[in-house]
């Protein structure tokens, strides 16, 4: 894994978002972080938004159900490029040197 100080955010960045995902999916569980997994649960409608799934968005806003489902899709496609700015964020303020 690249050092993920504030200067690795750019290493970071040059990742595939399935691999950030993947790596900030591995990092919240290690950490037990419930709080980064909520964070990614709130962002997920934004996200499907930005890439033009408005009607989707909507949806998963009000149902928590639907979202949970784009929960177990949010490393893969438009939805998981969408919110690689989270998965950055997250493994530059919490991997350290790992």
């Amino acid at each position: 894994m690249p050092d993920v100080t504030p200067d690795g955010a750019a290493q970071l960045d040059e990742l595939p978002s399935k691999e950030l995902y993947d790596r900030a999916m591995s990092l919240a569980k290690e950490r037990r972080d419930v709080g980064f997994l909520w964070e990614l649960l709130r962002a997920i409608p934004a996200a499907a938004a930005a890439t033009g799934e408005v009607d989707r968005a909507e949806f998963d806003l009000f149902h928590g159900l639907s979202l949970l489902e784009e929960f177990t899709h949010a490393g893969e496609g438009e939805l998981a490029d969408a919110l690689r700015p989270l998965y950055i964020e997250y493994l530059t303020a919490h991997a350290g040197g790992a």
